[in-house]
């Protein structure tokens, strides 16, 4: 019985893993910096607010050599994590479970292949909305 449990429950968590999405991301030409500052401004241009921005680049390279590693996985990396007032309360009155989901996060990361934004793909359905906005804020961040 505890190995039908234990079997089960490797087998949700691999089918799990399997439907994650990889993110949307587009291309940026410039710096890392510009990229920041434009995906920061769009985000502000849409009247959000930024509530946190995770670096994660940095503590990636600063505690890489504490846990044995000496990859390099980004030159720079950021988050940008927010919420929206009206979109966040049409998606969790649809579902209450979309609170999962919330904050909303652009990232800005540098690699060699160049810099690069994008964000999560959000599951189909009533998640639409967030993932809409997020297309649009990233739009407007790489617009020339």
């Amino acid at each position: 019985m505890r190995l039908t449990i234990l079997a089960t429950a490797l087998g949700l968590v691999t089918a799990t893993a399997s439907l994650a999405e990889a993110p949307i991301t587009v291309p940026f030409d410039g710096s890392f910096e510009d990229a920041t500052f434009a995906v920061e401004s769009a985000i502000v241009g849409k009247g959000l607010v930024i509530d946190y921005v995770s670096h994660v680049g940095e503590m990636l390279n600063r505690t890489g050599a504490d846990v044995g590693s000496d990859a390099m996985i980004f030159k720079s990396a950021d988050v940008f994590l927010f919420c929206s007032a009206v979109v966040s309360r049409e998606v969790m009155e649809a579902d209450p479970m979309n609170i999962q989901h919330c904050p909303y996060g652009i990232f800005v990361a540098e690699g060699d292949d160049g810099v690069m934004i994008g964000y999560r793909d959000y599951p189909d359905g009533t998640m639409q909305q967030v993932e809409d906005l997020l297309s649009e804020i990233v739009s407007e961040a790489t617009a020339n």
